[in-house]
């Protein structure tokens, strides 16, 4: 009885008001829509994330195929030069006519072989190094000129920053090595006319710290040559015969780079005196000496490459190095007297603030016996004293002190009259 009461009243044929009746029946199916949009839209946007991620691993998947792709190539390629038949190197002993060549290989035999028409002939020449194919012998490449690393990792300048206003006191020194290696670079003419060679090589001696580097370098700057440097010890070797291959193949890359100026820094280490030591190490040592002789016998010596070298222990060296015809022309470099360190101080201290006090003729009377490397380290010191007490300017007892502290001239403050000199 009930439940037929409750069905009358939610019937609208039993009074109800249809309107009320139809517009909830609308929200329902408002309702419905927006939920059945929602789910629409979400569906759209997952579709959407789904179909960028697919694009995103499309095109990911596309590079790593590229890639793969130019892997496969390179690994192709490299199985391809593997499966190569190997070459054979030599050594070009003459050059005959009609493409022909003698070839020495590294194997020991010479052979007459034939040449490939790619190659270029100019570089064919006697000497050269060039690869064979294993079975018909033929020519197919030349090959680059082989040299050591320790030939190719020595110091080499282009154009050195030196020049001769770097150089104080050695007024004299410098117009004989000016006569010895500019002259014959830049006029050869002149040597012609008179009818004389010009010397072949110059020996710089002296003191250490007298600037014989720097000359040399300033003589490479002021005939636009290549600066080649290297230590003597450099050309001792373990093995026999290395310290003469590494003196042929420094001569050859002076010729490749000419015009060019080799210095070789205390000689004294491969041309001392030769004794009757039966020490391998001492054979080893006068078998690079001996091949330094002949290379410097073959200069021309109107040639595009000079040799300059530097000891401080001329009294040590064979005699064979001295005599005309390899050192021509020995030049001392000595300690530099009272005027030449003033010019010395002056050309250290021209980028220094200095004091009005400062005199380098002063300086200059203060430093007897300093070389040209004692006054730089002195004005280096001068300038740490001043900022070391924050000052812009550096005055005369910071010279003072720095000489007292270089030179270890521990009279000095005596000397000076001044209790305030002390070492640092």
């Amino acid at each position: 009885m009930g439940e037929e009461v409750k069905d009358k009243k939610a019937s609208p044929e039993n009074g109800e008001d249809i309107t009320q009746y139809l517009l909830s029946k609308v929200r329902e199916l408002e309702q419905e829509c927006v939920q059945l949009k929602n789910e629409n839209n979400r569906i759209k946007s997952g579709y959407a994330q789904r179909l960028r991620w697919l694009e995103d691993r499309k095109r990911m998947l596309e590079s790593e195929r590229i890639q793969m792709e130019r892997e496969i190539r390179r690994l192709r390629s490299e199985l391809e030069r593997l499966r190569s038949m190997p070459l054979i190197i030599g050594t070009i002993v003459d050059v005959l006519e009609g493409g022909k060549l003698i070839v020495r290989s590294t194997s020991g035999p010479t052979f007459l072989v034939n040449t490939s028409q790619f190659i270029d002939r100019s570089k064919l020449v006697p000497g050269a190094r060039v690869a064979m194919n294993q079975q018909s012998l033929a020519v197919v490449d030349v090959l680059p000129v082989e040299k050591d690393p320790a030939v190719l990792a020595m110091e080499i300048e282009e154009k050195p920053q030196e020049s001769y206003s770097d150089i104080g006191g050695l007024e004299k020194q410098i117009q004989e090595i000016r006569e010895t290696v500019e002259l014959p670079l830049l006029k050869p003419e002149a040597f012609k006319k008179v009818g004389i060679d010009p010397p072949k090589g110059v020996l710089l001696y002296g003191p250490p710290g007298t600037g014989k580097t720097l000359i040399a370098k300033a003589v490479a700057r002021e005939t636009n040559s290549v600066f080649i440097k290297l230590i003597g010890s450099e050309l001792v070797r373990k093995y026999i015969g290395e310290g003469a291959r590494l003196v042929r193949e420094l001569f050859q890359l002076a010729r490749e780079k000419a015009p060019s100026i080799v210095f070789i820094d205390e000689i004294d280490a491969i041309a001392a005196r030769r004794t009757d030591s039966h020490t391998s190490g001492d054979r080893e040592v006068q078998r690079t000496l001996m091949q330094l002789l002949a290379e410097m016998d073959g200069f021309d010596a109107r040639g595009d490459v000079r040799i300059i070298a530097a000891t401080n222990r001329p009294d040590i060296l064979d005699p064979a190095i001295l005599r005309p015809g390899r050192f021509d022309r020995l030049i001392e470099i000595p300690l530099p007297d009272e005027k030449g360190r003033a010019q010395i101080f002056a050309i250290h201290t021209r980028r220094m603030s200095l004091g009005k006090d400062v005199s380098m003729e002063e300086l200059a009377a203060l430093t007897e016996g300093a070389s040209g490397a004692d006054i730089k380290a002195i004005c280096t010191e001068a300038g740490m004293f001043a900022i070391r007490e924050e000052r812009s300017e550096v005055t005369l007892l910071d010279f003072q002190r720095a000489i007292s502290k270089v030179l270890g001239k521990m009279d000095i403050a005596s000397k000076l009259g001044s209790d305030e000199l002390m070492f640092a």
